[in-house]
Order: C-alpha cells, then sequence, then structure tokens
C-alpha cells in the first residue's frame, strides 16, 4: 500500500486571537511540509484545489512544481483537479511540465469538485456539471495518447490536430478518478479502467464497500484488467506521539472548517464528542498514535476488498507548524512499516 498526505493549504485563524498567519507563511510551512514526507519516506504527497477564502491551492500545478524542486523521490498529484471547470489542454500541460520538473513524479486525481465556486468563477454552468466532467476527461484521456489531436466536442472549442506541448517524462500521466459518494461516477471509472481515489471524509469505512463494488463489477463487466482497478482512500489523518496529542491538535482547525461549511449547507455545528467519535474504532478519522492509525488502516483495507493507497487530509491542523511535521514524520517512520509488513494489496 502506497501512503501519503492530501493539504488543501488551508489558512485557519488562531482558535484564541482570530487571527489568520499571513498567506507567505503558511505556503513556506505547505513547501516544509513536503519536504519533510519526502525525506521521512512516505509514497505521495497532493495539492487539492480550490476558490474559497479559506485555501491557498487554487493553482496545485504550481505548489507542486515548488515542491518537487526540493525533493527527490515523492510522487507529485493534484487532490483534486476540478476538471469540470479547467481546460483539459491546459491542465495536460501544466502536469507535464510538472512531470518534466519532477523527472517523472508527477500524477493527477480528476473530479468533479465538492464545492461550486470554480464553475461561476470560470462562466461554467452549474446545470452540466456532470456533462462537463464526462466530456472533459474524455479529452484529457486523449490527449495522453497522440501530441496532434483531432477532437470535437459541446463545451471547448475544437482541436484540429494542434500539437500539444509539452510531453510529460513518463509514456502516460498516472490519472485518478476522485469520487465522493455519487454511485455514476464510481461505475464510470471502473467502465473506463480507471484508478480511483475515494474521499472518506466522515462516516465508517464499510458504507463505502457497495459503492466500491460496484466499481469493480463496472469495471469487470467492461473487460477491464482488474489489476487497472486500483482503489485509493483519501481520509482524515493526523498522527500523534499519543492518541490524545493527535485529536487535540487536529480538532480546533477541523473544527472551525466543519462549522464554517456546514453553516453554508444547513449542517448543525459538529461537537468535541462527534469528532471523538469519528476518530474512534468505528470512524473514518486516522487519528492517533502510530499504533492506532495503522490499525484503522489495515481495517479500512480489509473492509473496502484491498486499497492501494491511503491519503491524509491533514492540513485543518496546520496551525499546529511543529506538530505536523512531527506527524508526517511519525506516518512515514513509524506508521508506514507497520502496514507495508502487512504486504496488503489493493
Amino acid at each position: 500500500m502506497q501512503i501519503g498526505i492530501d493539504s488543501f493549504a488551508a489558512i485557519l485563524p488562531d482558535p484564541l486571537t482570530g487571527k489568520l498567519p499571513s498567506a507567505t507563511d503558511r505556503m513556506a510551512d505547505l513547501l516544509d511540509e513536503i519536504e519533510v514526507a519526502d525525506r521521512a519516506g512516505l509514497d505521495v504527497f497532493g495539492i487539492g484545489e480550490h476558490h474559497r477564502a479559506e485555501f491557498l491551492d487554487s493553482a496545485p500545478a504550481i505548489i507542486l512544481a515548488a515542491g518537487a524542486a526540493r525533493t527527490s523521490r515523492i510522487r507529485l498529484t493534484s487532490a483534486v483537479t476540478v476538471l469540470s471547470a479547467a481546460d483539459p489542454v491546459r491542465v495536460f500541460q501544466e502536469f507535464a511540465t510538472l512531470d518534466l520538473i519532477s523527472k517523472g513524479r508527477a500524477e493527477i486525481v480528476v473530479g468533479r469538485g465538492s464545492f461550486g465556486e470554480a464553475f461561476p468563477l470560470f462562466g461554467l454552468d452549474t446545470r452540466a456539471y456532470d456533462d462537463l466532467f464526462a466530456e472533459k476527461l474524455d479529452l484529457f484521456l486523449k490527449l495522453g495518447e497522440t501530441t496532434n489531436l483531432r477532437w470535437e466536442g459541446r463545451f471547448r472549442p475544437a482541436l484540429r490536430g494542434e500539437g500539444v506541448y509539452p510531453r510529460p517524462h513518463q509514456s502516460r500521466l498516472p490519472l485518478w478518478v476522485g469520487v465522493g459518494g455519487t454511485p455514476q461516477s464510481f461505475a464510470r471509472a471502473g467502465a473506463r479502467g480507471l484508478p480511483l481515489m475515494v474521499a472518506i471524509i466522515g462516516g465508517s469505512f464499510e458504507r463505502f464497500r457497495p459503492l466500491i463494488d460496484l466499481y469493480r463489477e463496472a469495471g469487470a463487466h467492461a473487460g477491464r484488467d482488474p489489476d487497472t482497478l486500483k482503489v485509493g482512500v483519501h481520509a482524515m489523518g493526523f498522527v500523534g506521539d499519543t492518541d490524545e496529542d493527535a485529536r487535540n491538535a487536529f480538532f480546533p482547525g477541523w473544527a472551525h472548517l466543519t462549522t464554517k461549511v456546514g453553516r453554508e449547507r444547513g449542517w448543525s455545528p459538529p461537537s468535541r464528542a462527534q469528532f471523538d467519535d469519528m476518530a474512534g474504532s468505528d470512524g473514518a478519522f486516522l487519528i492517533g498514535a502510530p499504533a492506532t492509525v495503522a490499525a484503522k488502516m489495515l481495517h479500512a483495507s480489509e473492509v473496502l476488498g484491498g486499497v492501494s493507497r491511503i491519503t491524509f487530509q491533514m492540513s485543518t491542523a496546520s496551525l499546529e507548524t511543529a506538530a505536523m511535521k512531527r506527524s508526517i514524520e511519525l506516518l512515514g517512520t513509524e506508521v508506514a512499516p507497520i502496514v507495508r509488513a502487512a504486504g496488503l494489496n489493493g
């Protein structure tokens, strides 16, 4: 199993003073985190894409390129690129360039996005939410197959054989499809034979098993090689020296963001008891001491029928800079060896 970190470059106010750190300082800390992850032996670091005041990740390829210049082995990916609201040609060029800078360490996770801000920002109609993604995914995949593509669709000017440059260092950019809880998204990824990255940010791991079974069944029905039907999990996660340390470092930022987003979506404010329940043995938060986290990762892989990659969303703990770096080190040096020793295949 590959193990990594996803960051949304969250910029959060101090819970006591309400003061925000500077965006420049937060970005510097984020690049330090990528470097620590590389040294700790983690497999992958992802940067999300949002267009909101709480996050600094509206241009993930640029952040990843800066990270590439400071690292040597860790793979670098988006988490996720909102392909529905982007030009697939430009996205391909950006990640091909990242692949050249990193000497073949670039990947991309594409999805429709869980926030809607990108659509009005770039003049797109949210009523075409699913059609936009389906068409743009098809175009992006074709761009990986040929340099001079002839293509025509509904949402972008046609390509008449123009060259799309640069080409990546790898023969093909690895692509995953990021999904939430929509059955059609799972089935589409399976039918295309594309690796799946499942965002499990609440509830339990078990409740996603029917959707992952649907993904695998759709792939089998389409005649896809089972080896291409990889499943990854993106989950809330944080590692501390003790369970209590990890929970205390993660909770304030998580509560702030969850309350803010929940207010927009009509959710009740979260409580510490709810958080502790999610971080407990039956919840989907990978938060705790190394042994606790490793055991939950192994459990997640078992109940989901085999997982190829787990990435930790830990940026809501970003106010605790030292704790963040310590968490990354513990994930790489203490959690990863336990999980890898189990010899899991997904």
